[in-house]
């Protein structure tokens, strides 16, 4: 027996899908991915309301995907809306018009089922003991308690890259007085989570594209591109580094680092304070990058179910993960 699946993840900040065949034996490899930088959390404000420009991005690409999924007969599609659609006020027009462009539904999941997804996607791919994942998106940051390599505690907090920008960061350069305002929020929302003492010098899985930037900036600045993301490891001193030499630049300036995506360099000052906080809050000295996340979840568990074998891949070079 084999077969065919997509996992389409539309996040707050970009969509990304994944297309793969599977074995019978549970063995599986990646046919194909796409991504677009669609921004659907942009402009959603406290009123909570996905944008008409925003909303047309999203269509724009998902009618790119859909083409691509037209090329695989007999393909069975998951798609999965995470925070900004999860947060929106207008949510079921949303849905809707995403049913009448793709003609399969969208199923919303919540912030504890995505942080599930991070787990399962993390701990499927790389050794991991105990730590602490921490899955920053464009309007939400998932944090997961590992511990023994089972997940303890997990939280999904309503702040990402995108939110944070806009709610605080929106100066060119961010000023000292914008940046205080969007530490000290955060800041107060992370000290709330009582769990997070049990991780005291744990190690961060850092995932998202604003945390992997961080990994890619620091490849290019040792001319060492050829090493993976998924893996690649950097102590807290480096990260401080780079986000201070970030934090002193224009965003027009932004886009000339190599390693940081033209698209993504207004929002990386909001896209790493989460992580930043938490890697204080818990006095860690050490990330680690995976790009393995929530689709890659979704993807082992829909492949266990099929096939009711346990997936577990340490060669990571077999799934092409994107570097994105």
């Amino acid at each position: 027996m084999t077969g065919k699946i997509a996992v389409l993840d539309l996040g707050s900040n970009s969509i990304r899908t994944t297309i793969t065949e599977y074995e019978e034996n549970g063995e599986f490899k990646i046919l194909d991915r796409q991504q677009a930088m669609v921004r659907i959390s942009e402009g959603m404000g406290n009123k909570k309301i996905l944008q008409p420009t925003a909303i047309k991005r999203a269509m724009t690409a998902l009618n790119k995907f859909k083409k691509v999924y037209e090329q695989y007969p007999n393909l069975k599609v998951t798609a999965i809306a995470t925070a900004a659609v999860r947060q929106a006020k207008n949510q079921k027009e949303f849905l809707d018009q995403f049913k009448k462009v793709m003609g399969f539904p969208l199923k919303v999941i919540s912030g504890t089922m995505e942080a599930k997804y991070d787990y399962y996607g993390v701990i499927g791919t790389l050794p991991l003991t105990n730590g602490v994942i921490v899955d920053t998106g464009g309007a939400s940051t998932e944090i997961i308690l590992v511990q023994m390599g089972s997940m303890k505690e997990c939280i999904s907090i309503p702040f990402g890259a995108v939110n944070i920008t806009e709610n605080y960061l929106n100066g060119d350069p961010i000023s000292s007085s914008s940046l205080f305002q969007a530490l000290v929020k955060i800041s107060d929302i992370l000290m709330n989570i009582p769990w997070l003492t049990q991780a005291l010098n744990f190690p961060i899985i850092a995932i998202g594209g604003s945390n992997r930037t961080l990994a890619k900036i620091r490849r290019n600045q040792l001319q060492q591109t050829s090493l993976p993301i998924h893996g690649y490891h950097l102590d807290r001193e480096t990260a401080d580094q780079i986000i201070y030499q970030l934090l002193n630049l224009t965003i027009a300036e932004r886009q000339d680092i190599k390693g940081l995506a033209k698209e993504r360099a207004a929002i990386i000052i909001g896209g790493l304070i989460p992580l930043r906080l938490i890697m204080q809050r818990i006095d860690s000295v050490q990330i680690i990058f995976s790009q393995s996340g929530v689709r890659e979840g979704i993807l082992f568990k829909e492949i266990e179910s099929l096939t009711k074998q346990k997936i577990h891949t340490t060669d990571i070079t077999k799934m092409t993960l994107d570097e994105s």
